[in-house]
């Protein structure tokens, strides 16, 4: 389930309407809240693991690209694009950056989710249990 666009309160850019996710696409998203649906899947990836660099979320994103003929090869995503989305969440205080020496383990550092974020995807996650129920009882 997506972040909703207005409580995540961040604007993106003009770009997202024009913008790939990656290489191996021909064209953009066609929803307009992919940003949004984007930012609530890496949110909830570092949420689930202890440290998480772009360079990972690279990878998560990625697809095969399809290249006629030849056999298709997985291509990573759009570094900018999961880039900007971190930095979306780390601007509303959902994750934090890690330093070189602190506890990523590879000390190699990476974002980490914050209390306070962990606290709001707690909350989102409890109203969409509730709303599944809610839908299974009618």
């Amino acid at each position: 389930m997506p972040l909703p666009p207005r409580s995540l309160g961040y604007d993106p850019h003009c770009w997202v309407d024009t913008v790939k996710t990656s290489h191996s696409n021909e064209l953009p998203p066609q929803s307009p809240d992919w940003f949004y649906v984007r930012a609530a899947a890496v949110a909830r990836h570092i949420y689930l693991r202890k440290s998480v660099g772009v360079g990972r979320l690279r990878k998560v994103h990625g697809s095969t690209k399809n290249r006629g003929s030849r056999p298709s090869h997985h291509v990573d995503a759009s570094g900018s694009v999961d880039r900007k989305v971190v930095q979306a969440l780390e601007k509303l205080g959902i994750v934090e950056k890690l330093e070189d020496d602190e506890e990523a383990g590879s000390g190699k550092g990476g974002r980490r989710i914050t209390q306070a974020g962990q606290r709001d995807l707690d909350r989102i996650a409890q109203t969409a249990v509730e709303g599944d129920e809610e839908s299974d009882d009618e």
